[in-house]
């Protein structure tokens, strides 16, 4: 069997018109997980994978992608399978379809390598859920996964990508990274969140969607004529401008992983930032993270990609806050309002800001540590996007 060598990611313009990214996460390293029993650091073998995953459009036909970014090792898939999902690890009945890569239905990917699977006809409906199984024969060594999900996910000995039986919980998703879908002509593209776990999971209601990114859906699904598919590419943890030293699960900085999780996503037109408050917590500077801003502007503009800067959420009395913290995350989101730099600007922060103390959450909109806002502050967030100007900004497909 060969093996496939990387692919490199395409700029937006090398998309076939016809296909929309519905959904994707953003990719990290396998490694062992402080309090999460994601199995992706030590590997597996022999075992399935049902990956949960919450469609922003619908399409008449579905491909998903399979990656092995962070492998260092060619690794095997021996059977893919995608459905609608009825419940749990349940598929719709008659739903079920074969995934095959160039005809073949194994695959050995090299390391690095990403690749799409053949097109499969399948009616999916906008927010609706599909099941995505991959069957790895192994030993696979540690494997690129998703670790906060905010979505049960589940796993299974021995190929069970056809069935629907003897499965168990994993909070993870592994091996896919990308869904897209044949979208009606309403839907100009893609818009990409990008940012860390407020935009990732935040501390939202389980397998709910209640993410900003699933209720910015929501809303751009109710626009009438031309609209957009968004796809979250958060990252817990992560931050902009530097990666987090032995803490491979929370990805690499904000500025190195942007091809991969933003360019090379199908129909892409718009992205959303909203980073900065994990660099703060690191003594970042105002002026390093306009410096990763304006690096992100830039590239994203290289390909046509039009950038909206969302204003960093409060965070004080969190463990974050402190009066240089404070300082820096007012500095930051005044260069976001005022400099121009952007295509537009999401102000985030007044749309979850206490009405008695700007630099905190309000308590409606509060999880509890005072920094990730709840279900009421990420739909909030998501509201206080002008759609017109987002969708108005790209240029159609």
């Amino acid at each position: 069997m060969p093996i496939l060598a990387l692919l490199a990611a395409p700029a937006a313009s090398a998309h076939p018109a016809s296909w929309t990214a519905s959904w994707a996460a953003g990719d990290v390293v396998g490694s062992e997980i402080p309090g999460n029993p994601c199995p992706a650091g030590a590997g597996l073998t022999d075992r399935t994978v049902r990956n949960v995953v919450f469609l922003s459009a619908g399409g008449d036909r579905v491909r998903v992608r399979v990656t092995n970014s962070f492998g260092t090792a060619p690794m095997t898939i021996g059977h893919a399978t995608v459905a609608r999902q009825a419940a749990g690890p349940d598929a719709v009945p008659g739903t079920l379809r074969d995934l095959t890569f160039g005809g073949r239905r194994s695959v050995t990917l090299a390391a690095g390598a990403r690749l799409l699977s053949d097109p499969v006809p399948l009616e999916v409906a906008a927010l609706s859920t599909l099941l995505v199984s991959v069957y790895v024969p192994g030993p696979t060594g540690p494997i690129t996964n998703h670790p906060f999900t905010a979505q049960g996910n589940y796993l299974a000995t021995g190929d069970r990508t056809r069935s629907g039986g003897g499965f168990a919980d994993t909070p993870c998703w592994m091996f896919a990274d990308a869904v897209d879908v044949t979208a009606s002509p309403r839907v100009v593209g893609s818009v990409v969140a990008f940012g860390d776990s407020i935009t990732d999971t935040a501390n939202t209601t389980g397998n709910a969607n209640h993410r900003w990114p699933d209720f910015l859906s929501r809303r751009l699904r109710a626009l009438p004529g031309p609209t957009l598919s968004v796809v979250n590419a958060g990252l817990g943890g992560n931050r902009l401008v530097a990666d987090r030293p032995g803490q491979p699960y929370y990805g690499v900085a904000g500025v190195t992983r942007l091809s991969r999780d933003v360019f090379s996503q199908a129909g892409v037109r718009a992205m959303i930032l909203l980073e900065g408050v994990n660099d703060i917590g690191y003594g970042a500077t105002a002026a390093e993270l306009v410096d990763g801003y304006r690096r992100v502007i830039h590239a994203a503009h290289a390909r046509g990609v039009r950038v909206f800067g969302g204003t960093l959420t409060p965070f004080g009395n969190s463990f974050v806050d402190s009066p240089a913290a404070r300082r820096t995350w007012s500095d930051v989101n005044a260069w976001i309002r005022t400099s121009g730099a952007f295509d537009g600007v999401a102000d985030f922060a007044a749309a979850t800001a206490s009405p008695a103390d700007p630099a905190a959450l309000d308590p409606r909109y509060d999880s509890g540590d005072h920094l990730h806002p709840n279900d009421a502050g990420t739909e909030a967030m998501a509201n206080a996007l002008d759609l017109p100007a987002l969708v108005g900004s790209v240029r159609p497909r």
